[in-house]
């Protein structure tokens, strides 16, 4: 992937789109409809929550991963007989189960309400539910846009080169954000999500065991931070290991991703990009020493990132059961 960013034409066609789908979300989308959704989708989410704390990121990180696939219409949780569907695909297959256990059953509370049956989009619950989690997690409030429709197609090849990888750069991350309309401050408030959750030990062992370097190491890395890793990860590890992704307030969602990056434990290449380079250092440096201005940015990012590729008219469909096609 070059360094390139968009054509100012793309560039331009993709923010008219962006916006057009916008158009039709309304924060009281249902309220004729299903006048209680967001209220019966939390009390879904808050038991979920209870049971287990992977609630929280693994719905934050589905929702990400549905929007910049094919939109925010929830074609990530659709399933297949023959293993083709976007959950399928080898970047997809680390989801945890946890996310797509909480939309199904937040979905099945909602319906379970006379008059809402079968009104309430899988693609808005999930993002209900993602705001939910934030604010569970300690995270800041806001206004959730509704009125998404749900897709009908998911296939595992729509997958390929629209995900960030671990490995990125900055080059490579801008170019796929601006692709969805995602300034540099949206992505770096959105790489924020980081402050919660875990990753697997495949993701960043080239940084403790491979980089080109005398020890092995990624040298923006933290020589004790990745020592540590090291003994968390030793060489063939079990694969299911998971290592939290904020080493130090890894249940909260809180600005303390972005000390990490200033202390060179950004666990993946991704994420200490974000610090290394000098085009968005000063961001991280503010959002580091201010978690209003984080809280504030990150707001605005998730709120443009709910809008990426809304369904409309017949392009889409309020399912019925959010795993298959109606």
């Amino acid at each position: 992937m070059n360094s390139q960013s968009l054509p100012f034409v793309s560039t331009l066609f993709v923010l008219q789109l962006i916006a057009t789908c916008h158009a039709q979300l309304r924060v009281d989308f249902y309220r004729n409809s299903c006048p209680d959704v967001e209220s019966i989708v939390r009390t879904a989410v808050e038991k979920k929550f209870l049971e287990t704390f992977v609630t929280a990121p693994a719905t934050l990180r589905l929702f990400f991963h549905d929007c910049f696939v094919r939109g925010c219409d929830a074609s990530v949780i659709l399933a297949s007989s023959n293993n083709k569907a976007e959950k399928d695909n080898p970047i997809n297959l680390s989801l945890a189960g946890d996310g797509f256990d909480t939309v199904i059953k937040a979905k099945a509370t909602v319906d379970s309400v006379p008059g809402c049956r079968n009104k309430v989009s899988c693609a808005d619950i999930l993002a209900l539910a993602t705001r939910d989690v934030i604010v569970l997690t300690g995270g800041p409030s806001y206004a959730v846009e509704l009125g998404r429709l749900d897709g009908r197609i998911s296939t595992k090849a729509s997958v390929r080169h629209r995900l960030p990888h671990a490995a990125f750069h900055l080059d490579q991350l801008s170019k796929m954000f601006a692709s969805n309309g995602l300034t540099l401050t949206d992505l770096i408030a959105l790489s924020g999500a980081h402050t919660i959750g875990f990753s697997h030990c495949n993701q960043f062992s080239k940084r403790v065991y491979s980089f080109r370097s005398k020890n092995g190491i990624d040298p923006t890395l933290n020589l004790g931070y990745a020592k540590l890793l090291r003994e968390m990860c030793p060489k063939n590890v079990d694969p299911r290991i998971a290592i939290n992704m904020d080493p130090i307030t890894p249940r909260t969602f809180d600005n303390q991703y972005f000390k990490n990056l200033q202390q060179g434990k950004g666990l993946f290449t991704s994420d200490q990009s974000l610090f290394t380079d000098r085009r968005s250092r000063n961001i991280v440096n503010l959002f580091a020493s201010n978690s209003t201005a984080f809280e504030r940015s990150f707001v605005a990012a998730i709120t443009k990132l709910g809008r990426v590729g809304v369904k409309t008219g017949n392009q889409g469909e309020i399912r019925r059961d959010c795993t298959i096609v109606n």
